[in-house]
């Protein structure tokens, strides 16, 4: 199994779908470090030789992923809320953030109603 950026990718998926499992790296991404490498993209995640390895970790080196790029984004969204914004304030209050209705919807964020039992009279 390989363990490219704390990861443990797996096995029996072809490289390009298995890299898209580190957290901010996507079948973008994840085509371009191929390309780069040289590895084919064809290759399972348990047929890459120790070398194709330590290239695509190289490669990934290059891009902020897994811890850093999830502290990055709690510190902006802690950021948004310190200052009082819009934004920061619909995610304290675990609202939408990007202008969804809530009338109906928005169930996701919301979290499930919850009916009182006996409540109407």
């Amino acid at each position: 199994m390989a363990r490219i950026a704390g990861v443990d990718l797996p096995r029996d998926k072809r490289i390009v779908i298995g890299l898209t499992y580190i957290f901010g790296i996507g079948n973008t991404t994840a085509q371009k470090i191929i390309a780069d490498t040289g590895v084919s993209p064809d290759v399972r995640v348990r047929d890459l030789t120790p070398d194709d390895e330590d290239k695509i970790r190289a490669a990934v080196d290059n891009y902020k992923v897994e811890g850093d790029l999830r502290r990055e984004v709690t510190m902006n969204i802690k950021n948004l809320q310190e200052i009082g914004s819009y934004r920061g304030m619909r995610h304290r209050r675990g609202l939408p953030v990007r202008g969804q209705h809530t009338k109906n919807n928005a169930r996701t964020r919301k979290g499930k109603a919850v009916s009182i039992a006996g409540r109407k009279k």
